[in-house]
């Protein structure tokens, strides 16, 4: 499987674990505390996948980058949390910052 696809599934399960721990009301529920863990744990792995092939330090702005932003639409689409002007323009930097890093950068695989 390409890099880029076990990096875009690190990214996915972090951001179900991240939406599984807010629900999981401090540990408080079994289902959502369980997801949690399962999700990051199997984030990790495929991070140390990527981590044979790709630069730490580009991985990891990459998947925490994605991982921000998307946890952030998702707090406001579905958890009804807002988000004012300053948070727009930082999520929206950071998206810039990862897509640069992916469209020019030489220190990852293309």
């Amino acid at each position: 499987m390409p890099v880029w696809m076990w990096l875009a599934g690190a990214v996915g399960l972090e951001v179900v674990g991240t939406t599984a721990l807010q629900q999981s009301a401090q540990f408080t529920r079994t289902g959502p505390t369980v997801l949690m863990a399962v999700c990051y744990g199997l984030s990790f792995y495929a991070l140390s996948v990527v981590v044979q092939s790709m630069p730490v330090g580009v991985m990891y702005a990459v998947w925490s980058g994605a991982g921000i932003a998307l946890i952030s639409l998702i707090g406001w689409a579905f958890l009804g949390q807002r988000l004012d002007g300053p948070a727009v323009i930082g999520i929206g930097l950071i998206a810039a910052g990862v897509i640069v890093i992916n469209l020019f950068s030489r220190a990852n695989p293309h």
